[in-house]
């Protein structure tokens, strides 16, 4: 298990962490969802000890990042984003030197296992340098799990693969997710919604959102945007949409209209459908916008932005400083 809680990393004056709480579960996996410089991969070092955390507290397997860093050391398995490997080593070879720092046991036997868990044992005895970029990448999956480690933490492992390469990769890591703590970085989000049984969502290094992708789903339709459709065209019909209270604005969208609620929360849909049909129009269309993870990601980011614009006595104040 991991537990993260009120962690903060600064670098200097900047702030890249900002108090972030989150649990991931054993036999579960959790994305870690962001867009690049989002805090994901600063948090991923903080986990596995690579990084002092500035302030905050990180469990992993029971332990303390901070105080018992080498305990949390050997029960974690960490893949980078760029896996680093001796590429004049065969695959073998270099787990087995793996195993010998980490002191693991039976070491061939081990890595043969470990290969074959990744699938690549027909590739043993080849050079790394022959292997694919896909190839490298379970090699480099195969030295995080070797030592089987309770949690395993993996850092945008899909990453410049081709699109069969992640087919094959994927199908692992939700393996994967049955026997260990798995923490899946990425910043694709439809590749989130078919691996990860829950998501972390962070921005600007704050957690926007977390739950199950279906969860997420269910709270954002409940007061998100909505796109309607009505049987006159769309700027004739957007006037109607902009005059209804529990609307904060609309906008045309090709053939459709998408509007924003005026409260988080509120879902505008009633209200929206009463207008239409007190116009005499026929309502053909009247449906949430966030209908996946990367809708859903799209409309928390842009709320995040709208909650962070500063209020007009709080630039007035900026000037008079």
């Amino acid at each position: 298990m991991i537990e993260v809680q009120d962690l903060v990393k600064n670098y200097g004056p900047v702030t890249a962490v900002k108090g972030i709480s989150f649990i991931a579960q054993p036999g579960q996996v959790t994305g870690f969802l962001g867009p690049n410089g989002a805090g994901k991969t600063t948090t991923m070092r903080m986990l596995t000890g690579f990084l002092p955390p500035t302030s905050g507290k990180a469990l992993v397997a029971g332990f303390d990042v901070f105080d018992q860093s080498m305990e949390v050391r050997k029960r974690v398995g960490y893949l980078p984003e760029s896996v680093p490997l001796y590429r004049d080593m065969t695959a073998l070879s270099y787990l087995m030197y793996i195993g010998e720092i980490r002191g693991v046991p039976r070491r061939r036997d081990k890595a043969m296992e470990t290969l074959e868990r990744v699938a690549l044992t027909s590739r043993a005895n080849s050079r790394i340098r022959t292997l694919s970029k896909g190839m490298r990448q379970r090699v480099g999956l195969a030295s995080a799990l070797l030592h089987d480690p309770d949690v395993l933490i993996l850092d945008e492992p899909t990453i410049g693969l081709d699109p069969i390469q992640v087919l094959e990769l994927r199908e692992v890591v939700r393996d994967l997710g049955k026997h260990h703590t798995v923490l899946f970085s990425t910043h694709i989000l439809s590749e989130a919604e078919q691996i990860c049984d829950k998501v972390v969502i962070i921005n600007q290094g704050q957690i926007i959102a977390q739950g199950a992708p279906s969860e997420l789903r269910s709270n954002l339709e409940r007061g998100g945007r909505v796109l309607l459709r009505v049987n006159v065209p769309p700027e004739v019909a957007l006037s109607a949409v902009q005059a209804v209270p529990e609307v904060s604005h609309a906008e045309v969208n090709l053939d459709s209209i998408v509007a924003a609620p005026a409260q988080i929360g509120i879902d505008p849909r009633p209200a929206i459908a009463r207008a239409i049909v007190q116009q005499g129009w026929d309502l053909v269309e009247l449906r949430p916008l966030a209908v996946n993870l990367e809708e859903i990601f799209l409309e928390l980011t842009r709320q995040q932005v709208v909650a962070d614009v500063p209020t007009e006595p709080e630039l007035e104040s900026e000037v008079v400083q």
